[in-house]
């Protein structure tokens, strides 16, 4: 196939509607499933938009997570801080990747996340009441789909709650900031704060996941500092994708009145509607960001060695040899076919426990205020305008 590298788009753009991918992302699309397009640093790199292309380069071992190398492309301006570049597990190849990566798999298994439903349920709910007695109208962002991974995150990692509110700042200071001084600084806070939670575990281990692994520590299997990090990585990652995705969910239920009716209705699964919400809104607009160690021939096209590869989850997701009418919101597809979780070594850690939350999340709200709708007008609503992850700045909603 034949690439035009002279024509490189640029990439990411922002979303005007919280559902649609920009215009030009199908353009380029339509060229065919790999592109050059541009970066903010004038970078151009290798943009992936198709479902097969992605997960067989997403499975190949010449590509790179090694975030502080310069060869890895940059999304953002503030994600060339230390603080984005050093994160360890989603930053890491193997061994040392391997090594962090069996240390969480067994604190994110299936059978754990399942153990925490009554628990979410319970937490849920509570938020549910104080909206309800505060009503009759909320700003869902704030009071409903900010704390719900807040409060996960915190019982599941060891935190204490009472700090959730320093840890949304902080997180958002990392994800969100405009520049790197503003996402070194929440760095900076958030490492100190963990690294201190980390040396009491040493000598008092709480029922968290910093208590479970400070026996590592002690071990010599891994450093005080390197469960630092691993706690970072897992409170940033839980909190925002989970806090993004609840409310970008119920807008586009809103916007599509005869398939909220159908989860209502228990016509459609919680689990099967939450699935096609994964793969209709993908909270990022890549699965994926690596580097190439070595060449690669893809589709007769040659990546070479310290190209930048970006794999659009947004369009990947909407691949048209995958899923008939891609670009039609369906809640009953049911279709897993998606790389809203990447995919390969690095596929979401707790992504069982993310989709616990969502459908606990979407389930009980529509379920306990069936009513429920927005308070303003739907062109009124306002994306995030910084950070790398889809958001709204709020959502409010009446009932």
């Amino acid at each position: 196939m034949s690439v035009d590298l002279e024509d490189a788009p640029s990439f990411p753009v922002p979303r005007t509607v919280p559902y649609q991918p920009p215009e030009s992302y199908r353009q380029i699309s339509s060229r065919g499933p790999l592109n050059k397009v541009t970066l903010w640093d004038k970078r151009r790199v290798w943009l992936v938009t198709g479902y097969a292309q992605g997960r067989r380069l997403l499975s190949d071992p010449k590509l790179s997570a090694d975030r502080t190398r310069q060869e890895y492309p940059t999304m953002a301006p503030h994600l060339g801080a230390q603080a984005a570049r050093k994160l360890v597990l989603v930053g890491e190849d193997p061994p040392i990747h391997d090594i962090h990566r069996r240390l969480l798999n067994p604190e994110f298994s299936l059978k754990k996340a399942r153990a925490l439903a009554p628990r979410i349920q319970e937490l849920v709910d509570g938020l549910i009441d104080d909206m309800l007695a505060a009503g009759p109208t909320a700003d869902l962002v704030q009071s409903y789909a900010l704390p719900i991974p807040s409060l996960v995150m915190s019982e599941l990692v060891g935190v204490p709650y009472e700090d959730h509110k320093f840890f949304q700042a902080a997180t958002a200071g990392v994800m969100q900031a405009r520049e790197p001084a503003e996402t070194e600084a929440a760095g900076a806070q958030l490492a100190q704060y963990l690294g201190t939670l980390v040396e009491r575990n040493l000598t008092e281990p709480g029922d968290g996941v910093i208590g479970r692994l400070v026996h590592y520590v002690q071990a010599g299997t891994i450093t005080a500092a390197e469960l630092t990090q691993l706690s970072m990585v897992l409170m940033i990652a839980g909190l925002e994708t989970t806090s993004s995705m609840i409310p970008l969910g119920v807008v586009t239920l809103f916007a599509h009145p005869e398939q909220l009716a159908a989860f209502i209705s228990g016509e459609v699964p919680v689990q099967t509607a939450v699935e096609e919400l994964l793969r209709y809104l993908a909270v990022t607009d890549f699965a994926a960001v690596r580097w190439v160690t070595d060449d690669i021939e893809i589709d007769d096209v040659v990546i070479r060695a310290g190209d930048g590869i970006v794999v659009s989850s947004t369009m990947v997701n909407r691949d048209e040899s995958v899923h008939a009418d891609p670009h039609v919101f369906d809640i009953s597809r049911g279709n897993r076919q998606h790389l809203t979780f990447g995919y390969g070594i690095h596929q979401c850690l707790g992504q069982n426990l993310a989709r616990l939350q969502l459908e606990t999340a979407y389930r009980t709200l529509f379920a306990r205020i069936p009513g429920l709708r927005l308070a303003v007008p739907f062109e009124d609503l306002r994306m995030r305008s910084s950070g790398t992850m889809q958001g709204l700045e709020s959502l409010p909603v009446t009932w």
